[in-house]
């Protein structure tokens, strides 16, 4: 177990030992995987639509709380801007303040009807959100940290345009509460840059795809291993709803049936259903047969490997590279003066 290296405000208001937080991911998001992260010093969070009822979820809440030993986990609300599909959100929520948890991320359209009744539990609540603009109303409302995506984050990056890194970047320049970034994230060097940057921890998502904790089938998490940086590509743009995800036969028939005009959810079928892909590709292993939301981070799973060595991994890399930062310059507090021009 990697021993704390860096501390940031995220670091001390989570309390955890590392600067790394793994998103909320659908059907991924479960016990297993979660505490593992949780373990190995980073933060983790249960994502509700990941079960078939209100009853299931408070068992895996019961059960992540048992395998961590009484360590800070969170839960995930995705936060639909579909009428009727954030029904249960309150409960959600109730639930996981009743089963002492304290921590959560939304994403999705705004927060603003939970703020108060996660902070009334004695909740966090961080928003997840695409762009600075979205990030300010956040800060607005009361958050208590903010997550800023870039177009290479794996499922739904929103309409924003700008890379992590440059959104990243112009959020630091306007936001006073806690920042962090995500997208293409799958590194320890990029940690390291996000934090040198001035971010306050990253969000993380496809490189844990591959975890042995994950509650999926080992031939996607095989078939992840043998991707490479290309192997994300996104659909739906012209519905307004991009999803980025894992380059497949369905990925491609979704592309086509795009191209010819379609504009409606319905007009794709059962191609887009997260239940076909639950049955199919996380259950049956038919990794062609369904929608995987994936990011080009995926490209840096290169070993199906417990959780806790990823993140072991990710924070040795990390730790090289702030070493070879510090070494390679020099410090100055100096005016450096500029030749004429």
């Amino acid at each position: 177990m990697t021993a704390p290296i860096f501390r940031t405000r995220i670091t001390e208001l989570f309390g955890i030992r590392h600067p790394i937080l793994m998103g909320g991911m659908q059907h991924y998001g479960q016990s297993a995987l979660v505490a593992a992260v949780v373990n190995a010093g980073a933060m983790g969070y249960v994502t509700p639509r990941s079960f078939d009822s209100l009853d299931e979820y408070r068992r895996d809440l019961r059960k992540c709380r048992e395998l961590t030993g009484g360590r800070a986990f969170g839960v995930n609300l995705t936060i639909s801007a579909r009428p009727g599909f954030n029904r249960d959100a309150p409960a959600w929520i109730d639930i996981a303040l009743e089963e002492g948890v304290r921590h959560f991320e939304s994403a999705g359209t705004s927060p603003e009807p939970f703020v108060e009744r996660i902070h009334a539990g004695g909740g966090l609540l961080m928003h997840k959100c695409p762009s600075v603009r979205h990030a300010l109303t956040a800060e607005r409302i009361g958050v208590d940290a903010v997550a800023l995506v870039g177009l290479e984050e794996g499922g739904h990056p929103g309409a924003n345009q700008l890379p992590t890194f440059v959104n990243g970047a112009v959020a630091l320049q306007k936001i006073r509460i806690p920042v962090v970034v995500g997208g293409g994230i799958g590194t320890g060097r990029q940690i390291t840059a996000a934090l040198a940057m001035g971010a306050d921890a990253v969000v993380m998502g496809s490189r844990f795809m591959v975890a042995t904790e994950a509650p999926v089938h080992q031939a996607l998490k095989d078939h992840i291993v043998g991707l490479d940086e290309h192997c994300s590509t996104t659909v739906l743009s012209s519905l307004n709803n991009t999803w980025r995800v894992m380059v497949n036969d369905t990925a491609r028939e979704v592309q086509r049936i795009e191209a010819g005009g379609a504009r409606r959810h319905e007009d794709f079928g059962d191609l887009i259903l997260s239940a076909r892909t639950r049955e199919r590709v996380y259950r049956d292993g038919k990794v062609e047969e369904g929608m995987v939301s994936l990011g080009p981070a995926g490209g840096f799973a290169d070993a199906v490997e417990s959780a806790g060595v990823i993140v072991d991994r990710l924070m040795r890399d990390a730790a090289q590279a702030a070493s070879a930062f510090t070494r390679g310059f020099t410090v100055t507090t100096q005016p450096v003066a500029t030749a004429d021009i």
